[in-house]
């Protein structure tokens, strides 16, 4: 079998390009959600009001007291807006897109947080002074999301959920390395984390279930991803995993020893996803997880507790703004990877 290379991000039809919202294309006023708890949330504020300002944008602050207030904010506040904004890490990005699902009204996203998984993933400036005219004068993507209906109350997730060596990453993570770092913190943890489950075979059973079709392994990680890549595109997941193609990514990883570790990343780095006895892909709309013994889980970088983690796909259920991307002809999607 040979090796795929996943397509770039495709955009929306020359219908749906210029789509904005129901005023008749302008964003007059944005709600903005800034978490003051983010990494960068509080530090980064003034610079996007005044980037907003300059803009001639007419914006309200609000800010989240405690988890899942995003999605409160957005339920009740944001009616009367023609676009939210959030200003703060994925998780409170994802409360809001969670909020925002089915509706109009389109989410622009200001990294504030450690990883700022989503900002990077859809290729976002950091510094709002920069992100606020991209967003402004961009594009509306509508993205899928991944719902989360093993949590209670469920959540969403737009890059990827996981078990294993991601969520380990994210609870062995420190705060205050985290202040330091940034995303480095992350790095040097899951880091650790692979070469401790590979090197002392911290493995894990894994029962995958993708639409009715069931898988059993011995495993490292497993993934559920929406987007195909991250940490700016260094990172692919797996072959031919798009945002928006109504279905999600099963992404298991069973390396039996470092050289089995190794080889994995390699392909990871390299987009090489041939055939390999160490990795497993499989699309679906509904994917369940079951490990033994159970396992932390985690979205975007949230933590969400323990196995099993059963995911369903949300299609298009969210209106992104993203910077402007240079235009490709449309090409047919490669055929998915199956083991």
């Amino acid at each position: 079998m040979g090796s795929f290379t996943p397509p770039k991000l495709a955009l929306l039809s020359a219908a749906e390009r210029d789509e904005r919202p129901d005023d008749g294309g302008r964003i007059a006023r944005v709600l903005l959600i800034a978490n003051p708890a983010s990494r960068l949330g509080t530090r980064r504020l003034p610079r996007a009001r005044a980037a907003l300002e300059r803009a001639g944008i007419g914006c309200d602050v609000v800010f989240t007291e405690r988890s899942g207030h995003a999605t409160q904010l957005v339920r009740e506040c944001s009616a009367s807006y023609d676009a939210v904004f959030t200003l703060g890490g994925d998780g409170t990005a994802m409360e809001a897109a969670g909020a925002l699902a089915g509706t109009t009204r389109p989410l622009g996203v200001l990294a504030g947080g450690t990883g700022n998984l989503l900002a990077r993933a859809l290729g976002i400036p950091l510094d709002p002074a920069r992100a606020v005219p991209a967003l402004l004068e961009g594009e509306v993507l509508h993205v899928d999301l991944g719902r989360v209906v093993s949590s209670e109350p469920a959540r969403y997730f737009a890059v990827a959920a996981g078990v294993g060596i991601d969520s380990t990453m994210v609870a062995e993570t420190p705060s205050w390395l985290k202040r330091r770092l940034g995303v480095l913190a992350y790095t040097i943890t899951a880091t650790r984390a692979a070469l401790r489950a590979v090197l002392l075979k911290e493995f894990f059973r894994v029962r995958l279930t993708v639409d009715g079709e069931v898988f059993e392994a011995a495993a490292a990680a497993v993934m559920i991803a929406n987007f195909g890549a991250v940490l700016s595109d260094r990172i692919t997941f797996g072959p031919g995993i798009r945002y928006d193609d109504g279905v999600l990514d099963a992404c298991l990883y069973s390396p039996k020893n470092l050289s089995d570790a190794l080889r994995i990343m390699r392909r990871l780095l390299r987009k090489n996803f041939a055939s390999d006895e160490a990795m497993l892909y499989r699309s679906g709309r509904h994917i369940r997880v079951e490990t033994d013994p159970p396992r932390l889980t985690q979205a975007d970088g949230e933590l969400l507790g323990m196995t099993p983690l059963e995911v369903h796909v949300a299609p298009r259920a969210v209106k992104l703004l993203v910077p402007r991307q240079p235009r490709r002809a449309t090409a047919s999607s490669p055929t998915r990877a199956r083991s």
